[in-house]
């Protein structure tokens, strides 16, 4: 073998040493890429806003791959954990869904049933009334004659809100001579039979009809003697 040829079988060696090292290289950077990525997992992202309290469905999501490793606790990866919930919250487009954004919508109870009325968003809701909280219902009715006085009762203790609705112009009542724009929500109540006909009556022919929110384990019973007032009675 002259020199000549001994040059060119040491260039194929170091050209085979380097390869290898490429390859070498190439596989470590691929196994330090799958130790910080990981296995993929679904997660599921919102295509729109999604107001609170409104029952969630399959459409308002899009499926989408991501590292396992890169996924909070708390991260939905089964669609079906949405059935029967309801957002808690704002929910914005294009954020990942979590377990801790939705809740599971309020059941009705043996002996109860559904009924929904319209109250006033200015006087009677303020925003802080949510599905499960409970609340005292208010109703202020005019005087029939003269001989009667304007009064207020408490029509129903301990109602539970089932479901708050959007924000809805109406119409201004006829004896309403203020000109403000009236809004109001739709209210959903789990009441049983009697109950339900007192809202059903206070929505017919009272004045103004309101909510009164109760603190969270603060449901004392309203005494008789406080659950109707006119205004001789602080005089």
């Amino acid at each position: 073998m002259n020199s000549r040829q001994r040059r060119g079988v040491i260039l194929l060696l170091l050209s085979v040493l380097c390869a290898f090292g490429a390859f070498a290289g190439v596989l470590s950077v691929i196994r330090d890429v799958n130790s910080k990525v990981g296995p993929e997992v679904s997660a599921y992202r919102l295509k729109s806003d999604v107001a609170p309290y409104k029952t969630l469905d399959a459409g308002q999501f899009e499926k989408i791959k991501m590292p396992e490793r890169w996924l909070s606790q708390n991260a939905v990866t089964d669609l079906r954990e949405i059935d029967g919930k309801i957002a808690v919250t704002q929910l914005r487009k294009g954020s990942l869904l979590q377990s801790d954004m939705i809740v599971k919508r309020p059941e009705l109870a043996d002996g109860e049933q559904e009924i929904a009325i319209m109250i006033d968003a200015a006087t009677g809701v303020a925003g802080k009334i949510t599905p499960g909280a409970t609340v005292n219902i208010f109703a202020t009715f005019k005087a029939e004659n003269e001989t009667q006085k304007d009064q207020s009762k408490v029509i129903v203790q301990n109602a539970r809100v089932l479901d708050v609705g959007q924000l809805t112009p109406l119409e201004p009542r006829e004896d309403d001579r203020s000109g403000r724009q009236i809004e109001a929500v739709p209210i959903t109540f789990a009441l049983n039979t009697l109950d339900a006909q007192r809202v059903a009556y206070a929505e017919s022919f009272a004045t103004h009809v309101r909510l009164a929110l109760i603190s969270q384990g603060g449901d004392t019973p309203v005494s008789p003697d406080d659950r109707s007032y006119t205004l001789d009675e602080d005089k």
